[in-house]
């Protein structure tokens, strides 16, 4: 471009102007970012034509980790379980749920389990949470009821165990994110707003941290932000790192956690303007570093809503832990994810695995 001047292009790249540059040139401004390859993927969602696919949650299996389990969400639809070998276990027609979240060693009246919940916006005007068990064995979902979450459109949300209570951030669109103490033990579920907080404009993204107490949300033109995640603690925000257009490019999307050791680890969120991740440390909130998902076995990885990341044994094809992103364009299929091993990105990056 004739003239093209990246310090007055920079600014450009915060919030909706962003959108307006090609991505080519978004990703030529932004930081620079390492490739790593994808080993495995999903099948696609069922909505086709559509931006469907949208965020996925890990479960672990500590028997046998080549069994493990990924709940994704087709907004469009419901909820998909998958194996490892990206192979739809079970669906479920749950309508327009958004982001999804899970937790194990949940007490529900038939002992404790999976827990699955899902930002349930079937109705814009009042979110909910839909509730859901895993059932490990036979990689089932059984519904569990709604819970009503506040005005407003549903979008995303995380959860967060605080002692013995189990608590749900969900993230409406307009920035407002209720904290809501779960109790599944009963025949119908119940739930209580304790807590409301608020960033300035449109989020989704979030992550929580059982170990610190913190959660991590996303406002996608702004950056990422910190809360106190305690139900009696502050609601002011901590700004982590801005939209900027360098480290990260407008969306700011899924976020997710590299938890290591009792309170170290990553923070990553999705670069989704110019389809990258950003890496932040937890313990200082230093940035790290920026990664791609380039083709290789599977395809590449575009335009990235949710990400999900646990850490630990998965198996001999993803040493480290297991990094599961939605893939936006998927070769013109229907959307699905993309499964990617930590030690991949760990080692791309120059990082401990």
């Amino acid at each position: 471009m004739r003239g093209f001047s990246l310090a007055l292009a920079l600014p450009l790249l915060a919030g909706c102007a962003a959108r307006e540059i090609p991505v080519e040139q978004r990703m030529a401004m932004a930081a620079p970012a390492v490739t790593v390859t994808a080993n495995g993927e999903t099948v696609p969602v069922g909505t086709s034509n559509a931006d469907a696919a949208d965020d996925p949650a890990i479960w672990r299996n500590p028997a046998s980790p080549t069994h493990s389990l990924i709940v994704g969400t087709d907004k469009k639809a419901g909820l998909y379980v998958y194996g490892l070998d990206g192979k739809s276990r079970d669906f479920v027609d749950a309508g327009r749920v958004n982001n999804v979240d899970l937790r194990d060693g949940v007490a529900m009246p038939s002992g404790p389990g999976v827990l699955v919940v899902a930002s349930d916006r079937n109705d814009v005007a009042q979110a909910k949470l839909a509730l859901f068990r895993l059932d490990t064995a036979t990689a089932k979902l059984t519904p569990l009821g709604t819970l009503a979450a506040g005005s407003g459109e549903a979008y995303g949300v995380c959860l967060y165990r605080e002692g013995r209570t189990l608590h749900a951030f969900i993230v409406l669109k307009d920035g407002r994110i209720n904290q809501v103490a779960i109790d599944a033990s009963g025949a119908q579920p119940t739930g209580r707003i304790v807590r409301t907080m608020k960033l300035g404009t449109q989020s989704e993204g979030c992550a929580a941290d059982d170990r610190t107490g913190r959660l991590y949300v996303a406002e996608e033109d702004v950056g990422l932000w910190r809360f106190d995640a305690h139900a009696a603690g502050s609601t002011a925000p901590v700004k982590i790192a801005a939209a900027d257009g360098r480290n990260i490019v407008a969306d700011a999307e899924g976020v997710a956690i590299a938890a290591i050791g009792a309170d170290q680890g990553y923070v990553l969120v999705s670069s989704q303007g110019d389809n990258a991740y950003a890496v932040y440390r937890l313990s200082d909130e230093s940035y790290v570093g920026r990664f791609r998902i380039a083709r290789g076995s599977v395809g590449s990885v575009e335009e990235t809503d949710g990400i999900d990341l646990m850490l630990g044994d998965f198996g001999p094809d993803y040493p480290g832990g297991l990094f599961v992103a939605q893939d936006g364009h998927n070769d013109g299929q229907a959307q699905n994810f993309k499964l990617l091993a930590w030690r991949d990105i760990a080692l791309a990056l120059g990082l401990p695995d």
